[in-house]
């Protein structure tokens, strides 16, 4: 495995690239920003924070997952069904597999044959295929995992492009949306391993949870600086105690972003463990057992997060309302404790329970920041509870976001003599290539989307879409007044 160096003049550039999320044909502007943003940062490493995977897209709706667990196929969101009808894929039965069953219950060579039948006649109406050939279509689960596996390298294949061309090695941790096409952490942490440049380890404690030492410049082999990549989780529950037909996604006034009906995932106990474990190896391997200055990434923020901001009335221009445990308030940002540039675009989607992440980080000494992904408008970086907390936008143009002029990637810049003085900027689309994407239709949908009554307020918090109704509203009033003058 490549070992990470600060160059010799003692600097080391990370680019966190968030919420890819995009399915096999990775779309080309997403890509383009890739491409754009190594050319001019020169990194040294790239982390990517999760989802990079659409996992509720079309392209794996044979095997898609709502929550681990479950039977693949078996509860697809009307929102994806929607998508595939558009996009023209069909799902087809295992009509041959069931077939083969029935018959063997017909000729009576299975004594198990009528329980055998029912069963494979139930998994029929689950597994589809996005095949449009009769003849294509795949007959046994296995045969849509393997699909699925090659959905899943073709899509690595299209963002990773652009680091493998420019040889930066890159890691990869895990979002709540990665597994929904059926590949569960594990596995897609092996599929990773077969691009060149990856340093996911074989060994680490969990899929998307382990540390990437950066040694001093001066080849002693002496650690530096630490990045922790955290396993976020995505669900909170076990999916064994979970009802198989979640009627509780019914209420949900998030279920359109697949938020679980019982909120978001945390770090597991281990992980939180193991940020304070870690360090005391690094401690060790540098000879000193003191902590090493450490950033963590991870996908979805913990609830600190909300410390950065700063609660506001309803009807302030701007303000966002916060979500689950924070709904019914309204914030904007801190900018006492937040850096020049930040950008809060939505409610900070944390778990609704607080597992004592941050306090962990601060216990276990060195830790100087933690950066996320997840909440794709927010771009924001705070200083809160004696660390520093962030964000990184979408990166990709799959997925509901900012304008196409805010999307981008964010830049670090670490000197091995003070890490934690580290300089931090987004390198965006607007700045790396232009104001518009290539297809600014879609992208004013994805930024104007809205899932419930909670997005409904925030959208008419912003000030041009509040001007925008009240004018159409304004020119339909006079409207009606014309025509009721005309008839007098």
């Amino acid at each position: 495995m490549t070992n990470l160096r600060f160059r010799e003049d003692g600097s080391f550039r990370v680019l966190q690239m968030a919420d890819i999320q995009d399915g096999p044909n990775v779309l080309p502007d997403t890509i383009r920003l890739i491409r754009e943003a190594i050319r001019k940062a020169d990194p040294d490493l790239v982390v990517f924070t999760g989802d990079q995977i659409r996992g509720y897209d079309p392209a794996y709706i044979d095997t898609f997952l709502r929550r681990r667990g479950e039977e693949p196929g078996a509860r697809v969101r009307a929102v994806t069904e929607v998508e595939a009808k558009l996009r023209g894929i069909k799902r087809r039965a295992r009509d041959r597999v069931n077939n083969r069953l029935l018959a063997m219950k017909s000729d009576g060579s299975n004594p198990d044959a009528q329980q055998t039948a029912s069963t494979a006649s139930t998994a029929s109406t689950l597994v589809y295929s996005t095949t449009s050939d009769p003849q294509d279509v795949p007959t046994t689960l296995d045969e849509l995992m393997d699909e699925t596996r090659d959905k899943v390298r073709r899509t690595f294949a299209g963002f990773l492009g652009p680091v493998i061309e420019a040889e930066v090695p890159f890691a990869a941790t895990y979002g709540n949306h990665d597994f929904q096409c059926g590949i569960l952490a594990d596995e897609q942490d092996g599929i990773y391993r077969e691009f060149p440049g990856c340093l996911n380890p074989v060994d680490s404690p969990e899929p998307g949870t382990f540390a990437l030492p950066i040694e001093a410049s001066d080849g002693s082999g002496r650690v530096a600086m630490s990045v922790m990549m955290v396993n976020s989780g995505d669900y909170v529950g076990k999916p064994e105690e979970n009802d198989a037909q979640y009627p509780a996604y019914v209420v949900n006034p998030r279920g359109l972003d697949l938020a679980d009906s019982d909120g978001y995932g945390t770090p597991s106990p281990e992980a939180i463990d193991w940020l304070g474990a870690v360090q005391s190896e690094l401690g060790e391997r540098n000879g000193d057992g003191k902590p090493v200055p450490a950033i963590a990434f991870q996908h979805i923020p913990p609830q600190e997060f909300y410390d950065c901001l700063k609660e506001v009335p309803a009807w302030t221009p701007n303000a966002v309302e916060g979500a689950r445990t924070h709904a019914g308030h309204c914030y904007v940002l801190n900018h006492e404790i937040c850096r020049p540039g930040s950008r809060l675009g939505e409610a900070i989607g944390c778990a609704d329970e607080n597992v004592g992440e941050v306090d962990a980080l601060r216990e276990a000494g060195g830790y100087f920041a933690l950066f996320c992904g997840h909440d794709h408008k927010n771009a924001f970086v705070g200083h809160a509870h004696g660390i520093d907390l962030g964000y990184a936008p979408t990166c990709g143009f799959e997925c509901y976001g900012p304008k196409s002029r805010y999307r981008g990637i964010r830049l670090f810049e670490f000197h091995e003599s003070n890490p934690a003085g580290y300089v931090t900027r987004m390198l965006t689309w607007g700045d790396l290539v232009g104001r518009y994407s290539s297809n600014e239709v879609r992208v004013w949908f994805e930024d104007h989307c809205v899932t419930g009554a909670i997005s409904m307020r925030n959208e008419l918090r912003r000030p041009q879409v509040f001007a925008v109704l009240a004018g159409a509203m304004s020119l339909g009033f006079m409207a009606v007044i014309r025509s009721l003058v005309k008839k007098r």
